[in-house]
């Protein structure tokens, strides 16, 4: 661990603590964006600006700007296999070679690698995940997106939370379906402009402009184009996009449950309003597979004995049904997703940016 890690807080003012806790999300749309964060925190535009950058050169964010939603854009799955441990590292490698695998995690369970795929399309993805099969010679379970509940990553951070979300009382939750056939119905220049801005916005007074510049249009088409991408969905958020695991919140663990179908939608909306959930989806059984888990769940902490006991409380007083827990040993691979071939196929059906 690294002093940063130790010490991360280490001269932050009230100022970078909101930029970091207030500003995951809402940033302004707008030409220049800084200067109404900073008028909004009472300082200069120049000041916020750099205030961002140096948050993002320590590692305390990612990066800055859209938190974009594959499930949503594209075709988007995950998936599983289990690797033999004489041959994990080869398998990870073949897994990783694909530019659309943009997570994978080694995880503690007979089925020991899970990662996303998300691809322009179905037809896509699937000849993605059959040729990791085949060149592995690892059967893959195959697990898409059915019903978000709630999946979001913005939670405070400039605090002392043993878990995710400590200091809250509730989230709002909603079942929304998803296609596995989505392609995001995009336009040319959101096609165009989903590639540009999915490492991050350039930091700089004039984000939207340059971005604009890049994709050869004008700004305030552009500045629309997010502000409608970001109503459709296809934007989850628009902000500073913290790193979690350099913020101490490097506990976490998936756990699936075995839920009766009829209920599930009840139970997914009522768990996923819990603070301490972070993320909460419905995913199909493969009893072919001996998989009989359809309800995803998701806990953050900085401590694993916190993450333990809000686990515990979830089966005891939320899901008393059969669910194991799968905690993760190791990061494979963390990438955006990459989202290059929508623009292919935006501009085959509609024809260039420009027209």
């Amino acid at each position: 661990m690294s002093a940063l890690d130790d010490d991360w807080r280490a001269g932050l003012d009230e100022v970078d603590a909101t930029l970091i806790d207030e500003y995951q999300s809402g940033f302004p749309i707008e030409e220049r964006p800084f200067q109404a964060v900073g008028n909004a925190l009472g300082v200069t535009e120049d000041d916020a600006l750099e205030r961002v950058r140096t948050l993002r050169e320590r590692g305390v964010f990612r990066r800055f700007g859209a938190v974009l939603n594959p499930p949503v854009i594209g075709s988007s799955t995950l998936a599983a296999v289990q690797a033999p441990d004489d041959r994990f590292d080869d398998v990870a490698d073949v897994v990783n070679e694909y530019r659309q695998v943009n997570h994978n995690y080694r995880r503690d369970h007979p089925w020991n690698m899970w990662f996303v795929v998300t691809a322009g399309s179905r037809e896509k993805r699937d000849d993605i995940l059959a040729e990791i099969e085949a060149r592995t010679g690892c059967a893959v379970l195959v697990l898409p997106m059915l019903t978000d509940y709630y999946i979001d990553l913005e939670f405070p951070v400039v605090n002392e939370d043993r878990f995710a979300r400590e200091s809250l009382t509730e989230t709002a939750v909603s079942a929304t379906r998803i296609s596995e056939d989505a392609t995001g119905n995009l336009t040319p220049l959101e096609a165009a402009l989903l590639v540009e801005i999915q490492d991050g916005f350039p930091l700089s007074n004039t984000p939207y402009r340059d971005v604009a510049e890049a994709v050869d249009a004008p700004v305030g088409e552009v500045i629309a184009a997010v502000e409608r991408l970001l109503d459709d969905g296809c934007i989850k958020r628009i902000g500073c996009v913290v790193n979690h695991i350099v913020t101490g919140f490097d506990a976490n663990c998936m756990v699936v449950w075995d839920v009766p179908d009829e209920q599930l939608d009840d139970h997914g909306t009522a768990v996923g309003s819990l603070p301490y959930v972070t993320l909460c989806y419905h995913r199909p059984r493969r009893p072919e597979q001996d998989w009989s888990y359809n309800l995803f769940t998701m806990i953050h902490g900085r401590e694993p004995d916190a993450v333990d006991e809000k686990i515990d409380e979830l089966a005891a007083d939320h899901l008393p049904f059969t669910h194991e827990r799968l905690y993760s040993t190791e990061t494979l691979k963390q990438t955006g997703a990459r989202y290059d071939e929508l623009v292919a196929s935006a501009e085959a059906a509609d024809g260039d940016v420009d027209s």
